[in-house]
């Protein structure tokens, strides 16, 4: 494997992604890319639409463009807790770079959007071939658990108010818009709350200006202000991204 770092620098400025395409994708160069490209379909995706489901076999790998995907894991008696989100930042069929066929969690699409769509195999061939884009890989494998270990922490350690509004933030940089369709009753699952608590903690973000909330259509409209309303986690998260991947 090609052991070469990928060169960021922590001090130049950095956008995670861009409206319509894909942060990971855009990191390449341009042939590289466009190889990438030629083995990819670009597809519109809906809520709820499958990725991949636990203990099944990984198909193919997505690379969202304007939509986001929810990892999920379920337990026996059918409660649900996200793990891990993905949206233009990154993409979904991790397990795949590690040389493992199937995930332990399932993962759909969240928010609707546009995304490309990348067969397993010809994923893993790329990557045997260890150029830029098995580096690009690799750092964002490093990002992803990250978010998994941080989300752990504040799922445990932080009110309600600061997870839905980490959650909120994270939402946007990934679907790039600041409009997101989402039921209390999902975000009750993401977030592992009862449904009352999702509905008074969004009514008092929205009694602050920072939200405005209605028919299962979240608006955020102080972006500045949910992130002072949010805990550590979202800049910590946010700032393991730019260092990897910038």
């Amino acid at each position: 494997m090609n052991n070469a770092v990928m060169s960021t620098d922590t001090d130049a400025p950095c956008e995670l992604n861009s409206a319509g395409t894909n942060h990971l994708l855009d990191l390449l160069a341009e042939g590289e890319r466009a190889r990438l490209l030629g083995r990819m379909e670009r597809l519109s995706v809906r809520h709820k639409d499958m990725v991949f489901r636990r203990g099944e076999r990984i198909a193919f790998v997505d690379f969202p463009l304007s939509a986001m995907i929810s990892v999920v894991t379920t337990m026996h008696d059918g409660d649900v807790v996200e793990v891990g989100t993905v949206g233009s930042e990154g993409f979904a069929g991790l397990p795949l770079f590690f040389g493992v066929p199937h995930d332990a969690n399932d993962a759909f699409y969240q928010a609707p959007g546009e995304t490309l769509r990348m067969a397993a195999a010809d994923f893993t061939a790329e990557l045997a071939l260890c150029g830029r884009f098995e580096q690009v890989v690799r750092r964002y494998a490093q990002a992803f658990y990250c978010q998994i270990t941080q989300s752990v922490g504040c799922n445990r350690l932080h009110p309600v108010e600061q997870r839905l509004s980490r959650w909120l933030l994270m939402s946007q940089d990934r679907v790039q818009r600041p409009v997101i369709e989402l039921t209390q009753e999902f975000l009750a699952d993401m977030l592992g709350v009862r449904r009352a608590s999702v509905s008074e903690v969004a009514g008092a973000l929205q009694h602050a200006g920072l939200i405005r909330y209605s028919r299962g259509v979240i608006e955020i409209v102080d972006r500045a202000g949910l992130e002072k309303a949010s805990c550590e986690c979202y800049a910590v998260v946010r700032r393991e991204f730019e260092r990897l991947l910038c």
